[in-house]
């Protein structure tokens, strides 16, 4: 198991989801992936994904209203 930062800060839907899904492709089981994005709808869009592919979200925490942190492991 390794930890990976995705940074998906400035980029608006569905670019967030596209590089997760990107990322996510290069990574193996037990993994996890931090994402750092600041588009409000990857709160509900990233975790939504990731239950459709199996993924389970570790966390989700919005700081200041801006900066979403989404942590991922990778099914």
């Amino acid at each position: 198991m390794s930890r990976h930062l995705l940074d998906a800060q400035r980029l608006l839907c569905p670019l967030p989801v596209i590089r997760v899904q990107d990322k996510v492709s290069t990574l193996v089981a037990g993994d996890v992936l931090e994402v750092l994005c600041s588009d409000p709808g990857a709160v509900n869009d990233v975790p939504a994904w990731c239950r459709i592919n199996g993924h389970r979200v570790l966390a989700v925490q919005q700081a200041d209203g801006r900066q979403i942190r989404i942590v991922i492991e990778v099914a």
